[in-house]
């Protein structure tokens, strides 16, 4: 299973920690589904957004690698539920996730230039650090489904590689 198949969990991270805090203990494989591919259309529409606003190039190839990795993952993932018969189950996590997106696509909106630039970019890199944490400290661990594991653990590394990248284009900012 390709890396960028897990794209889509990095979506996570536009959320602050208090939205994992708030999930189950052990979200169900349908629950942890729902909540992969919910994260994965959060960060297509922030990465749309950006691409829309953004004049810097560094921050609209940003944007456009995270349209491109989520919209593969976010098709990977639905073609796992498909495999296994696994119906996604809405949860107070993935609402959490909604509201908090939206709250964010709308501060980011009244934004322009410079400022929407690093507006955007900071909240990328907080992004991936909460998605990586929830991966490691909730998600993983709760999976029972070993193709669901195994590829929340690549979509982990994956994941990595969009915050260093994130952390990058901040550095070009400055």
């Amino acid at each position: 299973m390709p890396a960028r198949s897990l794209a889509a969990l990095a979506a996570l991270c536009l959320i602050g920690s208090s939205t994992f805090a708030m999930a189950q203990d052990k979200p169900t494989d349908p629950q942890i589904a729902h909540i992969a591919y919910t994260a994965g259309t959060i960060d297509i529409e922030a990465a749309k957004l950006a691409v829309q606003k953004s004049k810097t190039q560094a921050v609209v190839d940003f944007a456009n690698d995270m349209i491109r990795d989520h919209e593969a993952v976010n098709q990977q993932a639905l073609d796992l539920v498909k495999k296994l018969d696994v119906t996604p189950q809405d949860n107070a996590t993935s609402q959490s996730l909604s509201k908090a997106a939206a709250d964010e696509r709308a501060k980011l909106s009244t934004l322009d230039g410079a400022a929407f630039d690093k507006a955007y970019v900071d909240n990328e890199v907080a992004y991936h650090k909460q998605v990586n944490g929830a991966l490691e400290g909730l998600l993983i661990p709760s999976a029972q489904n070993a193709e669901l594991k195994s590829l929340l653990e690549t979509g982990l590394k994956l994941f990595q590689g969009h915050q260093a990248h994130a952390e990058h284009v901040v550095a070009e900012l400055k």
